[in-house]
C-alpha cells in the first residue's frame, strides 16, 4: 500500500472567521487530486495562554 505525505495544520480561531479562513484553505490547498485533504470544524471550550493568563478571545 502507497502512502502519500501528509501535514497537519490546526488553526484555533474566532466564529466569525470561519468561513473566510475556510475559504482561504481551500484556495490554498486544492490542487484536484487525491490527497488534497480535508477540513474539521470544532468548537473549543475555553482557551488559555499560558504565558500571560489570557482567557478566551484575547488569548487566540
Amino acid at each position: 500500500m502507497d502512502f502519500l505525505p501528509k501535514v497537519k495544520v490546526e488553526i484555533a480561531i474566532q466564529a466569525e472567521l470561519l468561513d473566510e479562513v475556510i475559504e482561504a484553505v481551500i484556495n490554498a490547498a486544492n490542487t484536484g487530486k487525491i490527497g488534497d485533504g480535508k477540513i474539521f470544524v470544532t468548537s473549543l471550550e475555553q482557551v488559555i495562554r499560558i504565558r500571560t493568563g489570557e482567557i478566551g478571545s484575547e488569548a487566540i
